[in-house]
């Protein structure tokens, strides 16, 4: 897993971006956090070239980055924080993440299809414009995220949680919701047809309103396909 060291300013109690050594490798001395670094573009730039050259990343600490334009198709994160992270204009196919933490991240316009994504945290992460879709996203948490224009169809979530998630124009479509649970969510124009929704976890309310969905209210399903 990722250090855990504070940001060596006294006052601040933000965690410290990982740091390269002058070997290329991961390195677990203190450093400053994002806020406090003195040169930060060239922290980032060191912290992307690390990503590029690398299939496979292991404890890697940046939170608060900004991730824009790159590709991590084939890329295996084990361990690694993304927390408060912004991703934009991210396509790739075969991303992996393995015990990482995206809580709180912003991810817009990002195509990621066909991941791996396993006992991963997106707790709070705010979606837009983005899919997931032919995925597996397993026993993950998905709690009081904010999904707008996405899609999550042919995924497998198989024990993954969307506890008070607020999801609109959203799809759902052939995915394996086996002990997904979505307790109290918010939800507009989201489409679960073809999923096994008999097999998800749902409050009282939740419960009815699928049996809306999977009876005959098409409507909703329809919208969200024409909005996709």
């Amino acid at each position: 897993m990722f250090a855990l060291n504070k940001c060596i300013v006294r006052a601040c109690n933000n965690l410290a971006v990982s740091t390269i050594d002058e070997n290329g490798i991961i390195s677990d001395s203190k450093n400053y956090c994002l806020d406090h670094i003195p040169n930060p573009g060239k922290a980032q730039q060191d912290i992307f070239n690390y990503i590029q050259t690398h299939d496979t990343i292991m404890g890697l600490n940046v939170t608060g980055m900004t991730i824009s334009g790159i590709d991590l198709s084939n890329k295996r994160f084990i361990g690694c924080n993304f927390m408060r992270c912004t991703f934009t204009n991210i396509h790739s196919e075969n991303f992996k993440s393995i015990m990482s933490m995206f809580d709180f991240a912003v991810f817009a316009d990002c195509n990621i299809l066909k991941g791996s994504i396993k006992f991963s945290s997106f707790a709070g992460c705010n979606f837009s414009h983005t899919l997931f879709t032919d995925s597996d996203l397993i026993q993950s948490n998905f709690n009081g995220v904010q999904a707008l224009q996405s899609s999550f169809d042919d995924s497998d979530l198989y024990n993954s949680t969307f506890i008070k998630a607020k999801l609109i124009n959203t799809s759902f479509r052939n995915c394996n919701l086996k002990k997904t649970n979505f307790f109290d969510i918010t939800k507009e124009n989201v489409s679960f047809k073809m999923s096994n929704t008999r097999e998800a976890i749902f409050d009282e309310r939740g419960s009815m309103l699928f049996q809306d969905i999977n009876g005959t209210n098409d409507q909703t399903s329809e919208n969200v396909e024409g909005s996709l």
